[in-house]
């Protein structure tokens, strides 16, 4: 009995070891072309009528945070800079009823943001991606916007940096 238990943990200990991952590492290394280094990020434009004015430089910044939080790619000094180079602009900002009651009246309202990307690669080989990213997040109508709206902006942000992550190492 005793020398199946020691077959038992031995055969359980090899198959444990060689399924081990070697490395542990909560940044991305292999989904990327090894020849990228650095990116870098224009401040977004913006066309929408009813953005705050100071949404493109915030979505600007957490693009990059979520670039270099993410992955291996440090930010360039230079602005346009690096082996890949964004640019985008906010082209909507909306904000519309979603749920309604019986009168006539809304129980939830939806903050819609859209932002369109260009993705410019110059290495391994040259490309350039075009993209739109539309995001939203819902609240109750009867909560005031003003008071909300920057935890709002807060999450869409995050979905649309997932969005850039996903189209930049998409075709990878």
């Amino acid at each position: 009995m005793l020398r199946i238990l020691k077959y038992l943990f031995f055969t359980a200990g090899i198959f444990l070891t060689s399924c081990w991952p070697s490395s542990i590492s909560l940044q991305d290394s292999g989904s990327m072309p090894a020849d990228w280094k650095q990116f870098s990020v224009a401040t977004l434009q913006n066309t929408a009528p009813n953005a705050p004015l100071t949404y493109p430089p915030l979505l600007t910044e957490a693009v990059k945070d979520g670039i270099q939080n993410r992955t291996r790619l440090l930010l360039s000094k230079d602005p346009a800079g690096g082996q890949i180079y964004i640019e985008g602009t906010v082209t909507g900002y909306s904000i519309v009823p979603v749920a309604l009651q019986p009168g006539d009246n809304a129980a939830r309202n939806r903050l819609t943001v859209s932002v369109s990307f260009t993705i410019f690669i110059s290495e391994p080989e040259e490309d350039k991606m075009v993209f739109t990213s539309t995001r939203f997040a819902d609240y109750p109508a009867t909560a005031d916007i003003s008071t909300i709206e920057s935890s709002l902006l807060d999450e869409i942000n995050e979905q649309v940096v997932q969005d850039v992550l996903n189209q930049l190492f998409s075709n990878w």
